[in-house]
Order: C-alpha cells, then structure tokens, then sequence
C-alpha cells in the first residue's frame, strides 16, 4: 500500500502537462516552475497584454514547536522546504528526518532558508510533542514543525500546493499514510522542485538546487 502511495505522488508531479522556468526554459541555474500556468489578459497602459500566472502555494497559518504561528507571509523573503510527517511514524519518517537533518545542518547559518515539516496528526502532535521531537533529531532553528487543521494541512499538501498527499488511513501502520516528498519553494511561492525524502542522493540534490536558488536573491 505504501510503495503504491509514494509511486502515485511522483506520477502527479511529473505528469504535469507543463513544467516553466521563469524564462519558459529549465537550465542549470534556472529550476523549472511546476505546475500548470495560465495565461490571462490584463490592461496595461492602455493596451490589453498577456501575463502568465504560475501555481503558487496556498495561503497557510500553522503553529510551530515552540507555539509561534507561521504563515506564507513569514516565508515569503526565505525559500523553504517542505515535507509532511507525525512523531508516531512507524514507518517513513525517520529516514525522512535523517535526511532532512542533512539539509537543515547544510544551511543552518542561511537566514534566508527554511525547512517547514507539517504533522499530519494534528491531536496527537502538540507543540509540546512537536518541541520533544525537534530535540530528539537534533534539528536547529532553521527547521520549524509545524501544525495545523487536518484538513487545511491535508489540502495544502495536495495539488493545490506541495504536490505532495496525506491522509488518515486506519490500515496502514500508524494510521496515518503520507509521501515522502521534500519540496522545494522559491520566495514568490512557486515549487521549483521536488525530490525523493527517502534517498540520501536526492536530499543532496535538493542542496544543490537550495544553492540555485539562493544565488538568485
């Protein structure tokens, strides 16, 4: 059930019928918009003119580990990472915190980088389990965990933001079931990527790609 779950979320981001650069063009030093665009007409100096709009993640307000809300206008100068996650994981997240610790650990004096792991079992996982478990796998400050609504926080993981899925799901272990995405969001709100939380070369790829867009600010 699991391996069909992460197989189905990597289907529906690379699938997307259209993957944008802001130049219409992925190259080395520019990673791809993804997601669908749409092109509109707008009155400009008093000539009507296309302009291209871009998936862009939803607006969000979440709690973090040390009870201090979290919004899209918080990160909205920062690129972050994202993935999704509970403390009582029997299965996944453990290699997904290892891995993300990687990353956190790279960029731990980058003031402009954020990691933001959202629980998906908003009853259990306080801010106070949240706090025990950000000290458990040694996360500095740069990594913020995050909870909300289960159901603001299962939409938000969907297509309408991080291309990634979760759910409560009473039988696979834990009762919960999730991807194991890490994605990428540059400071406008657009996923520029979205990687593997499982394999350590992927997490390596996410920093490369962190640098990428860095450069750019």
């Amino acid at each position: 059930m699991q391996s069909f779950k992460i197989l189905k979320v990597w289907y529906l981001v690379f699938s997307i019928p259209i993957l944008y650069s802001c130049d219409g063009q992925g190259t080395e030093e520019s990673l791809p918009i993804m997601g669908e665009k749409e092109i509109v007409a707008i009155e400009k100096g008093g000539k009507t003119v296309t302009d291209t709009i871009y998936h862009r993640i939803p607006a969000f307000r979440f709690v973090d580990q040390d009870s201090v809300w979290i919004s899209n206008e918080d990160v909205a100068n920062k690129i972050y990472l994202a993935d999704f996650f509970f403390t009582r994981c029997p299965t996944i997240c453990p290699l997904l915190a290892k891995n993300m610790l990687i990353i956190a650990k790279e960029f731990e004096n980058e003031k402009r980088f954020l990691i933001l792991s959202h629980t998906i079992d908003d009853k259990h996982d306080t801010p106070a389990v949240l706090r025990d478990y950000a000290k458990k796998v040694g996360a500095p400050l740069n990594w913020k965990f995050l909870n909300g609504p289960q159901n603001a926080v299962y939409k938000i993981a969907g297509k309408e933001g991080y291309f990634s899925y979760a759910e409560e799901n009473p039988d696979v272990p834990g009762g919960f079931d999730h991807s194991g995405a890490f994605t990428l969001v540059d400071t406008k709100g657009h996923v520029r990527g979205v990687y593997d939380g499982t394999n350590e070369e992927d997490a390596k790829k996410a920093i490369v790609d962190i640098r990428k867009l860095l450069k750019q600010l």
